[in-house]
C-alpha cells in the first residue's frame, strides 16, 4: 500500500480511535459501578431482602452529566479533547475542574489507534489488534481505579483471540490455546505458591484472566515476554511507589495495568524482543 494512502488510513484510524476513547472513558466509570449494583441487588435477594430501585445505569443510559452539579453534556461540549480545551478543563455549568485523564484516554487511544494501522496496515490483523488495544486500555484504568478486572471484558478478549486465530491471524490455533491455558496456570500456580508460603493473597483472578486472554491473541511463545516486561516495569513502579512514601508496603498496587502494557508491547514487537533475547542467552 502506497504511503500516503496508509498515512489517510491512519489518519481515519486515529479519528476513530479518539471517539472510541470518549467511549472507553464511560466504560471506565460507569462498568465497575454496574458490577458493583448487581453485587448489591444479588446480596439483596439472597437475603429475601427488597432490591432498591433507583436510576437505572448502563453504558449508554443515563446520558453524560457532570459529576457535581448533574449539568448534561451535550454533542458539543463532548468532542474529544476539543471540547476539554475549549472548556478550559472545566464544567460548562458550574465550572468544577474535569479530570485530565478523560482527554489522555482519548488521545492516547487515538494515538495507539493511528499506529497500530500504520504498523499492520489495512489487514484482519490491524482489525483485531485494535480491538485488542481498545479492551487493554480499558482494562488497564479499570484496574488501576478499582483493582478489579471485569469477567465481562477479559473472557470475551479471551474467546475473541481464539477465534481470530482459527486462521492464524497472530498465531496459530494450538499455540493460541496452549497460551490461554498456560497463562492462566503460570499466574494461578505463583497465586498459590504465594498463598500457601505467606497466608497472604498477590493477585486477583482477573490477572490470571488477562494474560490468558493475551496468550489466546498472541500464542505461548510470547507468554514470557509478557511475564518478564509486566513484572519488571511492575516491580520498578511498586519500588519507586514505596520509595516516595506514596504507598504503603501493604497498599497494594494492581497489575493488570503492567499486564495490558506489556501485551501491547507484544504485539507489535514481542518477536523482535524474543529473537534479540535468545541471542542474548545463546
Amino acid at each position: 500500500m502506497l504511503p500516503d494512502s496508509l498515512a489517510v488510513l491512519a489518519g481515519m484510524a486515529a479519528v476513530l480511535g479518539l471517539c472510541i476513547g470518549s467511549f472507553l472513558n464511560v466504560v471506565i466509570h460507569r462498568l465497575p459501578k454496574m458490577m458493583e449494583l448487581d453485587w448489591h441487588a444479588q446480596c439483596a435477594d439472597l437475603q429475601g431482602k427488597p432490591v432498591s430501585t433507583g436510576e437505572a445505569l448502563s453504558l449508554s443510559k443515563p446520558s453524560s452529566r457532570c459529576p457535581a452539579c448533574g449539568h448534561c453534556i451535550t454533542a458539543s461540549q463532548n468532542i474529544p479533547v476539543i471540547s476539554y480545551l475549549l472548556l478550559k478543563g472545566k464544567c460548562a455549568s458550574c465550572h468544577t475542574k474535569i479530570s485530565i485523564r478523560y482527554p489522555v484516554i482519548e488521545f492516547i487511544t487515538g494515538a495507539l489507534s493511528a499506529f497500530t494501522v500504520w504498523h499492520f496496515g489495512p489487514s484482519l490483523q490491524a482489525l483485531g489488534a485494535l480491538f485488542l488495544i481498545w479492551m487493554l486500555i480499558g482494562l488497564a484504568a479499570i484496574d488501576f481505579d478499582t483493582q478489579l478486572l471485569p469477567d465481562s471484558m477479559t473472557l470475551p478478549l479471551l474467546w475473541c483471540g481464539l477465534a481470530l486465530n482459527i486462521t492464524g491471524t497472530f498465531t496459530d490455533l494450538p499455540s493460541a490455546v496452549i497460551g490461554a491455558m498456560a497463562g492462566y496456570l503460570a499466574l494461578w500456580s505463583v497465586f498459590w505458591l504465594f498463598k500457601l508460603a505467606t497466608g497472604k493473597e498477590g493477585m486477583g483472578y482477573g490477572d490470571f484472566k488477562l494474560l490468558a486472554a493475551l496468550g489466546a491473541w498472541l500464542g505461548w511463545q510470547m507468554l514470557p515476554t509478557i511475564i518478564l516486561l509486566s513484572s519488571v516495569v511492575g516491580a520498578g513502579v511498586g519500588i519507586t511507589l514505596i520509595i516516595a512514601a506514596r504507598h504503603g508496603r501493604n497498599v497494594p498496587i494492581p497489575f493488570g495495568p503492567y499486564l495490558a502494557a506489556a501485551g501491547g508491547i507484544a504485539l507489535f514487537w514481542g518477536t523482535e524482543l524474543t529473537h534479540r533475547y535468545l541471542e542474548l542467552i545463546y
